[in-house]
């Protein structure tokens, strides 16, 4: 799976759990969770489903390296790519 894959299942496991959201509207290098109004529980179910879709473990301690739409991308690619 490339970047732009993992960018566009990203911005559908948003999506889901926040309806509301514009992906348009989704500044890339901008907090996730402050600019979606993202809480914690909305946050843990977005990190759960982008696990078990790239089937890979995300430790929680690697959550803050998932902040912004970029980053997460950056990340989850990094993590894709040792499987």
């Amino acid at each position: 799976m490339d970047k732009h894959e993992i960018r566009q299942l990203v911005i559908r496991k948003l999506t889901g759990i926040a309806p509301e959201v514009d992906p348009v509207q989704i500044v890339p290098d901008v907090d996730l969770r402050a600019q979606i109004d993202l809480d914690s529980m909305d946050f843990l179910n977005f990190i759960i489903a982008l696990s078990k879709d790239l089937k890979v473990d995300i430790p929680e301690s690697q959550y803050s390296r998932m902040a912004t739409l970029d980053a997460c991308v950056d990340h989850l690619s990094g993590l894709v790519s040792k499987k």
